[in-house]
């Protein structure tokens, strides 16, 4: 069963062309190190909660846009050897400085409960 990597993370709305150059320019090294798809989304329709929402979650800002994103891994064991190697790999260095503030991003890794598709 695959294992997912996902993020939430508030991105400045004048940085979206910058964030989906960094996730293009960083897609061909995780896929390199075991990565099997990237997928990464720009809030569109993000409403304010009343008790929580994706907003809140990562206190954006005025002019943030909330990024949903996830990297699907072959296995749990396979993304942690690539998180090593990324933190080691002059390459993800290279991507120069962060379009966002990665304080206020959150990120976890999830085993798959349910996966159906359509097709």
């Amino acid at each position: 069963m695959s294992y997912v990597d996902g993020y939430v993370i508030p991105v400045p709305a004048e940085n979206k062309d910058a964030y989906k150059k960094m996730a293009l320019s960083a897609w061909p090294i995780f896929k390199e190190f075991g990565a099997l798809h990237l997928v990464e989304c720009w809030g569109d329709d993000v409403p304010d909660g009343k008790l929580t929402d994706f907003k809140r979650a990562v206190a954006a800002q005025s002019g943030e846009q909330v990024v949903f994103s996830w990297v699907i891994w072959p296995s749990k064991d396979v993304r942690d050897a690539a998180h090593k190697k990324m933190f080691e790999d002059p390459r993800m260095k290279s991507l120069g400085d962060m379009p966002f503030d990665g304080k206020r991003m959150i990120f976890g890794g999830f085993d798959i409960l349910v996966d159906e598709s359509a097709s």
